[in-house]
Protein backbone atom coordinates (compact mmCIF):
# COMPACT_ATOMS: atom_id res chain seq x y z
CA UNK A 1 0.00 0.00 0.00
CA UNK A 2 1.31 3.44 -0.96
CA UNK A 3 2.43 5.57 2.02
CA UNK A 4 0.32 8.49 0.75
CA UNK A 5 -2.97 6.62 1.26
CA UNK A 6 -4.66 7.74 4.47
CA UNK A 7 -2.58 10.91 4.75
CA UNK A 8 -4.32 14.20 5.40
CA UNK A 9 -3.63 16.81 2.73
CA UNK A 10 -4.45 20.47 2.23
CA UNK A 11 -5.49 21.66 -1.20
CA UNK A 12 -3.20 24.40 -2.51
CA UNK A 13 -5.06 25.16 -5.75
CA UNK A 14 -8.60 25.36 -7.08
CA UNK A 15 -11.98 26.08 -5.58
CA UNK A 16 -11.20 23.83 -2.63
CA UNK A 17 -8.01 25.74 -1.71
CA UNK A 18 -7.25 25.49 2.02
CA UNK A 19 -9.59 22.55 2.69
CA UNK A 20 -8.49 19.35 4.41
CA UNK A 21 -8.87 16.04 2.57
CA UNK A 22 -7.81 12.42 3.00
CA UNK A 23 -5.98 10.57 0.23
CA UNK A 24 -8.15 7.50 -0.45
CA UNK A 25 -6.24 6.15 -3.46
CA UNK A 26 -3.18 6.84 -5.58
CA UNK A 27 -3.65 6.72 -9.36
CA UNK A 28 0.01 7.14 -10.32
CA UNK A 29 3.06 9.08 -9.14
CA UNK A 30 1.39 12.40 -10.02
CA UNK A 31 -2.31 12.00 -9.18
CA UNK A 32 -4.28 11.07 -6.06
CA UNK A 33 -7.95 10.55 -5.31
CA UNK A 34 -9.04 12.64 -2.33
CA UNK A 35 -12.25 12.86 -0.30
CA UNK A 36 -13.50 14.86 2.67
CA UNK A 37 -16.82 13.11 3.27
CA UNK A 38 -18.70 16.39 2.79
CA UNK A 39 -18.24 18.14 -0.55
CA UNK A 40 -16.24 15.24 -1.95
CA UNK A 41 -17.86 11.99 -0.92
CA UNK A 42 -15.99 8.69 -0.89
CA UNK A 43 -18.29 7.43 -3.66
CA UNK A 44 -16.96 10.13 -6.00
CA UNK A 45 -13.50 11.23 -4.86
CA UNK A 46 -11.69 14.08 -6.57
CA UNK A 47 -8.75 13.41 -8.87
CA UNK A 48 -6.08 15.93 -7.85
CA UNK A 49 -2.56 16.57 -9.04
CA UNK A 50 -0.08 15.88 -6.24
CA UNK A 51 1.67 19.18 -6.95
CA UNK A 52 -1.54 20.94 -5.89
CA UNK A 53 -1.63 19.17 -2.52
CA UNK A 54 0.29 19.93 0.64
CA UNK A 55 0.93 16.61 2.36
CA UNK A 56 0.85 16.74 6.16
CA UNK A 57 2.27 14.39 8.78
CA UNK A 58 -1.23 13.53 9.98
CA UNK A 59 -2.83 10.20 9.17
CA UNK A 60 -6.57 9.54 9.35
CA UNK A 61 -6.27 6.38 11.46
CA UNK A 62 -9.92 5.30 11.25
CA UNK A 63 -9.91 5.69 7.47
CA UNK A 64 -6.66 3.72 7.26
CA UNK A 65 -8.22 0.88 9.25
CA UNK A 66 -10.99 0.56 6.66
CA UNK A 67 -8.60 0.81 3.72
CA UNK A 68 -6.24 -1.83 5.14
CA UNK A 69 -9.17 -4.26 5.30
CA UNK A 70 -10.04 -3.46 1.69
CA UNK A 71 -13.28 -1.74 2.70
CA UNK A 72 -14.53 1.68 1.68
CA UNK A 73 -14.82 4.01 4.70
CA UNK A 74 -18.12 5.77 5.19
CA UNK A 75 -18.34 9.52 4.76
CA UNK A 76 -19.06 10.15 8.44
CA UNK A 77 -15.81 8.36 9.37
CA UNK A 78 -13.82 10.65 7.08
CA UNK A 79 -15.60 13.77 8.40
CA UNK A 80 -15.00 12.70 12.00
CA UNK A 81 -11.28 12.13 11.41
CA UNK A 82 -10.83 15.45 9.60
CA UNK A 83 -12.77 17.32 12.28
CA UNK A 84 -10.61 15.81 15.02
CA UNK A 85 -7.43 16.77 13.15
CA UNK A 86 -8.73 20.30 12.44
CA UNK A 87 -9.56 20.78 16.14
CA UNK A 88 -6.11 19.57 17.19
CA UNK A 89 -4.55 21.88 14.63
CA UNK A 90 -6.47 24.88 16.00
CA UNK A 91 -5.84 23.93 19.63
CA UNK A 92 -2.11 23.55 19.09
CA UNK A 93 -2.02 26.71 16.99
CA UNK A 94 0.14 24.98 14.45
CA UNK A 95 0.13 25.37 10.73
CA UNK A 96 1.29 22.49 8.64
Amino acid sequence: MDERIGRVVISKRGRDKGRLFVVVDVVNENYCLIADGDLRKIEKPKLKNGRHLQFTNWIAEDVMAYLREGKMPENHVIRKNLKRIEEARERDGKEV
